[in-house]
């Protein structure tokens, strides 16, 4: 499985993004490599079509598709669906993602 784990080194919440993720996907019983990226430019953040940080991609797709698409060195929102706002993907939508990425591989 291909994670990326994308990040702007300004936005505090990344260190504990990054821990979420590791913690599902041991619950998971899911080894894989997480590639750790830090975006530190523009040009960058347009490479990777980065919406904001933390942002986590698995097999090439955001785990939460963003409504806005311009991208930049900014922190980043999750809408969690109890409808809380916060800066780091709740431990369901990373689940979710992950879930999806195995069946899909599966399926292959």
């Amino acid at each position: 499985m291909n994670i990326q784990f994308l990040y702007f080194e300004d936005c505090p919440s990344h260190d504990k993004a990054l821990e979420r993720l590791q913690q599902v996907m041991a619950e998971a019983n899911i080894e894989a490599t997480i590639e750790i990226i830090s975006v530190e430019t523009d040009d960058q953040a347009q490479q990777w079509q980065f919406t904001g940080s933390p942002t986590i991609l698995i097999e090439g797709q955001d785990i939460v598709p963003p409504l806005d698409t311009s991208y930049g060195l900014s922190c980043r929102t999750y809408q969690w669906p109890d409808g809380r706002i916060s800066p780091l993907p709740s431990p369901e939508m990373i689940r979710a993602a992950l879930r999806a990425a195995v069946h899909a591989g599966a399926e292959r």
